[in-house]
């Protein structure tokens, strides 16, 4: 597993507009987690916007990938260009889609890429980038006497309980930070002499 324990990210779609010599370029930022869901994102921009004369994107993940596209501007003015203003500010898991109405005065190869890095950097500039942690799923089973052994533990490191049940024993559905997931489980253990059991999944997520 080698996805970072912290990300900067916007959650929410923003739209903006900047205007050069007549071209009119509508940036859009998406959350994404994967490739098709970016591509699914470029696919509806095109559909909506399908007058436009170019739609040129970039976007980059946490697991390091990350695609862009000139889509039909001179090579290097606009995917990568995009790609450089989601850089500036440190971002993950985001998907900028830059969308030009060319106005008929061409604007150099220069002034090109200027006009798509600060379409790009205008939106996400406008946007509200979040930090958020690594937490990994976890299921805790314990004696129902030592319930609050669990909450207390689990509250001091952030965690959060999904799904608590209570029968002979208790079991519970968690979200640890992946980062004190090692400390979560010794503390438990420690404390209820391995009585206490921490079952680890596959199932990452950000929040």
């Amino acid at each position: 597993m080698n996805l970072p324990y912290k990300i900067k990210t916007i959650d929410d779609f923003k739209e903006s507009i900047l205007k050069e010599k007549k071209s009119t370029f509508v940036a859009q930022v998406y959350s994404v987690s994967n490739s098709v869901q970016a591509e699914d994102y470029i696919a509806k921009a095109k559909k909506k916007l399908y007058d436009a004369s170019h739609h040129c994107y970039a976007f980059k993940l946490t697991d390091g990938s990350l695609r862009y596209s000139d889509a039909g501007e001179p090579n290097g003015t606009a995917g990568i260009r995009i790609l450089n203003a989601i850089e500036h500010f440190d971002l993950l898991n985001q998907l900028v889609i830059v969308n030009r109405y060319f106005g008929g005065i061409k604007l150099g190869v220069g002034p090109l890429g200027k006009a798509y890095y600060s379409s790009a950097y205008k939106v996400l500039n406008e946007s509200e980038v979040k930090t958020k942690n690594l937490f990994q799923k976890v299921f805790i089973t314990s004696e129902l006497n030592q319930n609050s052994l669990v909450h207390r533990v689990l509250s001091s490191h952030q965690s959060i309980i999904l799904n608590s049940e209570y029968l002979s024993e208790s079991r519970f559905e968690c979200l640890t930070i992946v980062a004190d997931a090692k400390i979560i489980s010794e503390k438990l253990s420690e404390i209820s002499r391995n009585k206490i059991k921490i079952e680890l999944t596959s199932e990452f997520l950000y929040r």
